[in-house]
């Protein structure tokens, strides 16, 4: 009879999550500023190499369905794309530039607190991302070279990441992220390609991005939105 208490209440408290939950989805863009912490061996010699800043913003792209159970208690989930990478040159330790980056395909999870009428919040989570189109440049006596491939084994397969960000009025986002694992695979070893003298590739970027809701971005390609704008003028 216990049991069958419990069962009847947490299905009761379920249910009236469930109808005072707003539900909606968000699409999103994003400009993201990528560093790397890279350590490496040279000739014996272990040393953090120089990482630069990496900008892109092609081809990023995501869909988040968000859950307000409140109006300032929330959470969300769903799916980006982005592309993810970092780049190296010391010129102390005669290295040459080089590029990696990989697109990625992630599914976030986050807890949101703030104010949701009024579109500004903080939130943090972590998201596991998979690796799927690894591609390489790099620059050999002046002279670049470059190498591409789905699914490759020179990254590792999955990395998870935890991430925190403000989200303001008006759709504007930001973010910062830091990867909790490597991003190549330093067992990687196939004739001339050798990433053993990788001892730690770790990654994290600040990005800038506008967030909207799903459907009041469709009104932007409205038949609607166009005749208000021309009727405006």
């Amino acid at each position: 009879m216990r049991k069958f208490i419990i069962l009847l209440a947490f299905v009761a408290l379920t249910a009236t999550i469930s109808a005072q939950t707003n539900i909606y989805s968000v699409s999103s863009g994003e400009l993201i500023f990528s560093w790397s912490e890279v350590d490496q061996q040279i000739e014996e010699e272990m040393i953090n190499v120089n990482s630069k800043l990496r900008f892109t913003l092609w081809f990023h792209v995501g869909q988040y369905l968000n859950f307000d159970f409140t109006n300032s208690l929330g959470l969300y989930t769903g799916m980006a794309l982005r592309n993810v990478g970092f780049i190296t040159e010391d010129s102390d330790y005669g290295l040459e530039k080089r590029v990696h980056r990989s697109y990625n395909l992630g599914v976030p999870l986050a807890l949101k607190l703030g104010s949701f009428k009024d579109h500004f919040y903080i939130y943090g989570g972590g998201e596991y991302e998979l690796l799927f189109h690894h591609k390489e440049k790099y620059w050999v006596d002046g002279q670049k070279h470059k190498t591409s491939q789905w699914f490759s084994d020179k990254t590792n397969r999955f990395v998870p990441s935890a991430f925190v960000g403000v989200q303001f009025p008006k759709g504007l986002n930001l973010q910062f992220k830091y990867y909790l694992d490597d991003f190549l695979n330093h067992d990687y070893k196939r004739g001339s390609a050798d990433f053993s003298d990788y001892k730690k590739t770790q990654l994290f970027y600040v990005s800038l991005s506008v967030r909207l809701r799903t459907d009041q971005f469709k009104k932007i390609f409205t038949e609607e939105f166009y005749q208000g704008t021309m009727a405006s003028r």
